[in-house]
């Protein structure tokens, strides 16, 4: 009990969603995510807008556009994305938010890449 109290499951909340995101390259490590990591990364700002970077050799090269949105009645917020057209295979469905208990990320299911998964961070070149 005294666990669950200490660190127990924290509700994530709206603002916790705000920030940079980054490819979690720990789920599935190895050159497929590398290459992902260095290629896609996406923000989403307090003014709920919503940037999707495409990245070449550590600059971005396109930025993918739209609006989000949070719909509050469930456990934790979930994101509904209005993205401007065109837009990208990556970023055509909402995405799914994980929560392990002491952190969070989010999953996006790619027609040519599966489930491609997001984690809050700064993107820093990979040290090779």
């Amino acid at each position: 009990m005294i666990t669950k109290v200490l660190f127990g499951n924290r509700n994530i909340e709206r603002d916790d969603l705000y920030g940079e995101y980054i490819i979690d390259r720990s789920k599935f490590p190895g050159r497929q995510a590398d290459w992902q990591y260095n290629h896609f990364r996406f923000q989403i700002t307090r003014d709920d807008k919503f940037y999707f970077y495409l990245m070449e050799e550590g600059k971005v090269v396109k930025v993918y556009t739209g609006a989000v949105s949070f719909l509050e009645d469930y456990v934790r917020p979930r994101l509904v994305l209005q993205i401007n057209t065109p837009t990208y295979h990556i970023i055509e469905d909402n995405p799914t938010l994980y929560y392990t208990g002491s952190s969070f990320y989010y999953v996006f299911n790619s027609p040519k890449f599966g489930n491609v998964f997001f984690v809050k961070g700064d993107w820093k070149p990979i040290d090779e």
